[in-house]
């Protein structure tokens, strides 16, 4: 059975909500949760900050694409990616979530933020 875990990615006042699927990676970020990231923007697709240890991937796939809206893990750099525009397949790439507003995601410049969970 499939759990979803609830997520908070606040920042300059704002808070967008997410939600986590019941997988490996996911279970280690959960048990480094609450995160202050610093995000910067990648490529006008994403908004990427280092994580402070490496996720779990035990289980998950070893690439994947991103459609705006998801929050994933990018492997190979050890970071925490909010997708805001579509990313072709990529090695590394860990769908872990998704988020519920790109437009403030897209938007927003860097930023720092916490990230809280249930």
């Amino acid at each position: 059975m499939s759990t979803d875990h609830s997520v908070l990615i606040t920042f300059g006042g704002t808070t967008v909500r997410g939600s986590l699927q019941d997988n490996a990676a996911t279970a280690s970020l959960l048990v480094q949760l609450p995160l202050q990231l610093s995000f910067g923007d990648f490529g006008g697709q994403e908004k990427i900050a280092p994580l402070p240890a490496p996720l779990s991937l035990d289980g998950m796939p070893p690439g994947s694409d991103a459609e705006p809206g998801t929050i994933g893990y990018y492997a190979p750099s050890q970071a925490l990616v909010l997708y805001y525009d579509n990313v072709g397949y990529y090695d590394g790439i860990v769908p872990i979530g998704t988020f519920d507003d790109v437009a403030t995601i897209r938007d927003a410049p860097a930023f720092t933020g916490t990230i809280t969970g249930p």
